[in-house]
């Protein structure tokens, strides 16, 4: 299995927006994603480089397994 690596919030926003997340709003620098089913929004900051500690956090709170992330992340 790949490493995670820091990614840009674009690329993490198409891996999500591929999951079934919808926009919801933006407020400064964060953007937030909404999908049925998942209680808490995510909140995607737009940095260049996204780091492991939030991508982790977004997808236990997507309920995403890895393999998922990394399906997703070889489309986008």
């Amino acid at each position: 299995m790949p490493r995670l690596t820091s990614v840009c919030w674009d690329v993490l926003e198409c891996i999500f927006l591929k999951d079934g997340f919808e926009f919801a709003r933006q407020k400064g620098d964060h953007r937030a994603y909404s999908k049925a089913g998942i209680i808490r929004p995510l909140i995607i900051p737009t940095y260049k480089s996204v780091g492991l500690d939030i991508i982790t956090s977004l997808m236990r709170t997507a309920n995403m397994s890895r393999e998922r992330y990394f399906e997703l992340l070889s489309q986008c």
